[in-house]
């Protein structure tokens, strides 16, 4: 999961043109720790990957690389 992930975590930031800090400040959370899921180096949890999911207004499914 985490390579998918984090290629779409980043692919979806950049297509925004949002920087980490922007991203991070729009999900309550810190520019670090969305450095590591980009980096693949920490998975989110359950609950960060809901708050990604609706920032981007995509499903799970699409932000993990999960396809039907």
């Amino acid at each position: 999961m985490e390579v998918r992930f984090s290629q779409n975590l980043k692919a979806l930031r950049s297509g925004a043109n949002l920087t980490q800090g922007a991203l991070a400040q729009g999900l309550g959370t810190t520019q670090r720790k969305v450095s590591y899921w980009e980096s693949g180096k920490v998975e989110p949890d359950i609950a960060d990957l809901w708050r990604i999911a609706d920032f981007f207004d995509v499903t799970v499914d699409e932000l993990i690389g999960r396809r039907a």
